[in-house]
């Protein structure tokens, strides 16, 4: 299971189907329900921009999405089943988000009183055609302000089909999505055989979002907990790390995006870059940050690396199988030094995420808004973040069934003001997803990035570290090309 972009998905063309949800209760207007609940952290202020942006006529948008393949003739009724039980087992996907007296609820929807209503959509003789339909649905029907807060959809053939998800963030995070594949094709297989749905118990994400505002909301700047973050903004001048590398962006002002993938490693580079990694003393995703700091600093950014990285909050355990928006987001910073081999930037980077885990527990959006008021009350970030994501997706719920579901993560939004990269190892290999404002000097820069970052987790692979400069302006091929994109979703 990898991430890349929508636009790059080969899906065979067929017939397509979607499932809208349908609330009784929203239907007749129920608004004051008594079971509602406090949003999240990342919630309300995931909602308050998309309030704000809309008042001001500059509406935002995003949605992060998942398909995945089923083979054979698709049950119809049997899939429409095991998404309704989906739905239902996750609350904060049945549920309405309002702002009562200044606070945002969280308003759950019985779930007895929730149906699913199918609809042809229409048939596509071309995958360009679907592959254009896809793209444009899930950019006009995700909307932060409108329920329900994702689509649901099938695109049949006669011995297969791709079934496909896209939500809004308020609801999930990138973890969640292989839970959505795991859960509803391991439903729709029991459904299909006769059996009962058998799946672990997935606590809801409003009983997390409840016990993190009860320990949190209460605080304020001058709480002892917020001292990682306090000695972070001292060292660096500004609660956001920048990204060291010119962009071309003007102040206050968002950009159409660029989104790229490409392969770093294969399958068997991978595995030894795990050995050289583990050799020094650190683990994959280690290597893959204290690569990422050596090229930034190569081209010109500092020697100490300061980014922001997403943590998940699930635990262990606790939340594994739950569906919500479980991240928190913490800023870490080692050294990289000019001079320093692969194993001491790799000691660097142990001991900066070592320090940064001891202090993970308190949420981002209340240190950002303790912490930075001025720049919470904007709408984004105020400038281009430093900012690094690491999945193992070999480790997600139900990845021994992967190569048989195929299933792919996609991420969109409208605009930026910067870059955002994430990485994930499959069985494939390593991959890199990027997402970065459409500037000249953004894509100039991010194309030499990509290929520098490439050339120099191979020299780890081959070499065992560092042992020469990384060139940043050497022959490229386009990144995102049908050998590690295309090839990927259409090989079996």
């Amino acid at each position: 299971m990898r991430q890349f972009p929508l636009e790059m998905h080969h899906v065979a063309p067929g017939r397509v189907v979607e499932w809208r949800l349908r609330s009784s209760a929203a239907e007749a207007g129920a608004t004051d329900d008594p079971a509602s609940r406090r949003a999240s952290f990342n919630q309300d202020k995931h909602f308050t921009v998309a309030e704000e942006s809309r008042a001001a006529d500059d509406p935002v948008a995003s949605w992060v999405a998942v398909t995945f393949e089923v083979t054979g003739p698709l049950d119809e009724e049997a899939l429409a089943q095991s998404l309704l039980s989906f739905v239902r087992r996750h609350e904060v996907l049945r549920c309405a988000f309002r702002r009562l007296a200044g606070e945002l609820a969280c308003e759950p929807f019985d779930p007895a009183g929730l149906s699913l209503e199918p609809r042809h959509v229409g048939t596509f003789e071309s995958a360009g055609l679907l592959n254009g339909f896809l793209v444009d649905r899930f950019k006009r029907s995700i909307d932060t302000l409108s329920w329900p807060l994702f689509i649901m959809g099938a695109v049949l053939r006669e011995d297969s089909a791709t079934v496909y998800l896209a939500f809004d963030h308020i609801v999930c995070d990138g973890m969640s999505m292989p839970i959505v594949v795991s859960e509803v094709l391991t439903a729709y297989e029991a459904l299909c055989r006769g059996d009962e749905i058998a799946l672990p118990p997935a606590p809801s994400y409003l009983d997390f979002a409840d016990q993190q505002r009860r320990r949190y909301l209460s605080i304020d700047a001058r709480d002892e907990r917020l001292g990682y973050w306090k000695a972070f903004i001292g060292r660096a001048g500004e609660f956001f790390p920048r990204f060291p590398l010119d962009l071309g962006v003007e102040p206050d002002r968002m950009y159409p995006i660029v989104n790229e993938a490409s392969l770093l490693l294969d399958a068997a580079e991978t595995e030894v870059f795990e050995k050289t990694c583990l050799t020094a003393g650190g683990k994959p995703f280690m290597g893959v940050l204290a690569s990422v700091a050596v090229c930034l600093r190569e081209a010109g950014g500092p020697g100490v690396y300061r980014g922001l990285m997403p943590v998940s909050e699930r635990g262990r355990g606790t939340w594994t199988n739950s569906v919500g928006w479980f991240v928190n987001t913490m800023p870490i910073e080692f050294d990289a030094s000019p001079g320093r081999d692969f194993a001491q930037v790799m000691a660097s980077v142990r001991a900066g995420f070592t320090e940064m885990i001891g202090h993970v527990d308190v949420p981002f959006v209340r240190a950002w808004e303790l912490l930075a008021p001025e720049e919470f009350a904007a709408r984004s970030w105020p400038y281009p973040v430093n900012f690094f994501s690491y999945i193992d997706m070999r480790k997600c719920p139900g990845a021994e069934r992967h190569d048989d579901w195929r299933p792919a993560t996609h991420v969109w939004s409208a605009r930026a003001n910067g870059a955002c990269s994430w990485f994930q190892r499959d069985t494939d290999g390593l991959h890199m997803n990027s997402l970065y404002v459409d500037t000249p000097a953004a894509r100039r820069t991010m194309g030499d990035f990509q290929e520098a970052l490439r050339r120099t987790v191979q020299e780890i692979a081959r070499a065992g570290g560092f042992r020469r400069p990384v060139a940043l302006t050497p022959p490229r091929r386009p990144v995102g090309t049908p050998r590690d994109v295309a090839a990927y979703a259409r090989r079996r």
